[in-house]
Formats: structure tokens, sequence, C-alpha cells
């Protein structure tokens, strides 16, 4: 069994800011015996025009302090950045010479290591955001062992295409670990938990689904939280209310070969089955 951490935090423009915010979160999560804590997307700084100005390397200062926060308590982190991209010299949605950023989910081994990096696959140009103006999309999905369990990274609007969850499940992933800065809106909160909930229920897989906190200094909409831990039957097993808050709870891998026995659905498939 692996403990869990969900940290629903709010988070700021400043990543300074966010990383006090973070490292309390983890204190509090080690406090409760968490071996793996997962942070919102966009832990960084708060979604908008000044991500391009504010994203960092991996080596940066913020990971960093991530890794050493990690290393401090033995926990393995999965939090959502933003890294530096090439200029878009092709002319894209962003104009000629505006320099992308990537979405990057990173993960930290409990030394402090990287242990693997995803970029954002399906940028969010829908209700009238347009994502792909600021960040240039990732084309591989990841699978990255933590904590004794291997998880798939998913970020956000990437939770509406079932065939990455299949994909990420298809290498191996035990459990999906998804990472929002959800925002508000006509039936959003409703896509949110349906969505976490399918992709746990049609993968027969647990689902780790962070989401960030409303920040009532800021009225963009983004963060509506509803983080929850989903297990293979789709039962909600630990869940936040929108108030930022660090909830631990278990993920036991006996309940995944349970509901597989019983529901062995992977199995039955006829369409690109065991498919890349």
């Amino acid at each position: 069994m692996t403990r869990i951490a969900l940290c629903q935090i709010p988070v700021d423009e400043e990543p300074a800011v966010n990383l006090r915010r973070a490292r309390e979160a983890m204190e509090r999560a080690a406090a409760d015996g968490a071996e793996l804590a997962v942070f919102p997307e966009a832990t960084l700084t708060r979604y908008g025009k000044r991500i391009t100005d504010l994203a960092e390397p991996l080596d940066g200062p913020f990971v960093t302090g991530l890794a050493e926060a990690a290393r401090a308590h033995r926990m393995a982190v999965i939090a959502g950045v933003f890294e530096p991209g090439a200029p878009d010299g092709a002319g894209g949605s962003a104009g000629p010479g505006t320099r992308l950023v990537h979405n990057t989910a990173v993960a930290l081994g409990p030394s402090g290591e990287i242990a693997a990096a995803y970029r954002k696959i399906h940028l969010f140009d829908s209700f009238g955001a347009r994502e792909s103006e600021l960040v240039a999309p990732g084309d591989a999905p990841v699978v990255v062992e933590l904590a004794g369990l291997r998880v798939g990274l998913v970020t956000c609007y990437d939770v509406r295409f079932p065939e990455l969850g299949r994909a990420l499940v298809d290498r191996g992933a035990e459990v999906l670990a998804v990472i929002a800065a959800w925002g508000s809106g006509p039936m959003k909160e409703d896509h949110w938990a349906t969505l976490v909930r399918a992709r746990a229920i049609e993968n027969t897989v647990w689902v780790a689904a962070v989401g960030q906190a409303p920040d009532p200094a800021y009225r963009d909409g983004f963060g509506v939280g509803r983080s929850m831990l989903v297990d293979p039957m789709g039962v909600v097993r630990a869940g936040l209310g929108p108030a930022p808050g660090v909830l631990t709870s278990v993920l036991d891998p006996q309940i995944t070969i349970d509901t597989r026995n019983a529901l062995p659905c992977l199995e039955h498939r006829r369409l690109g089955a065991g498919g890349s």
C-alpha cells in the first residue's frame, strides 16, 4: 500500500510564494506518513501571460526547492511547472518569434532526483481560452516509477482524452496522476468529477486528481479544488472541497487486482487492445 497526499494549494503569480506553500504542504503530508505528494498543474506560477517570463528550467530555483523538500522528507513529488521553450519561428497562433513554454509535470524521487518530466500534449483551446498562444505541446505519454507505483502523468485538459489514459495503462500505469488548474464555468466542476471517475472506471485503475484551490486574490476563474483519489471501481476514496487542504489516503493495489478479476474489461478489448 502507498500513502498519497493530495496537496490542493492556491497558486500565486510569484514562484517564491508557491514554493513556500508547497513546502508547507509537504511538511503536513510527511507528518501524515505520505510517500507521494501530488500538487496541481501550474504550481510554479498562476496561469496567464507572465508564464513566458517566469518559466524556469528544471534545474532552476523552483524545482530545486521542491527537490530539497522531497529529500528532507524522503517523499516523491509531482508538480506542474512551466519550462522555457524555443521561439515559435513557424508563425503559429502565438505569432512568429514568440517564445513558447512547455506546460510540464515534473516527477521527483525521494532523493530529490528528477525521475521524469511530462510535457502536456493536449492544449486547452476551448471555452474561449487559447493555451496554444503561450504553450508548445508535448508529444509523448510518460509513465514513471514513484513510491513503489507506476504512475501515468496527465495534465488538466488531457483528462478529456481517454486515449491518453489507455495509452498510459498499456504502458503499465497503476495510477493516473491528473494535475489541473481547472477553470470554473457552466458544468465545468461536474465535468471534472465525471471525467476523473470515468478514467478510473474505463481503465480499472486508480486516479489521483489534484486541482488548484481558488485564490480570492484573483478573479480569473482558475481553481475549483475538488481534488480526489478514486479507486478502479470509480469510488471516491478521499476528496476535498474547494478550500485549500492536504489530504492523505491509502492506495491499495489489492483493490486493483480484485476489480480486474471481477471486471476484466481490459482483456475484452477488440479495438486497439495492447496498442501503443
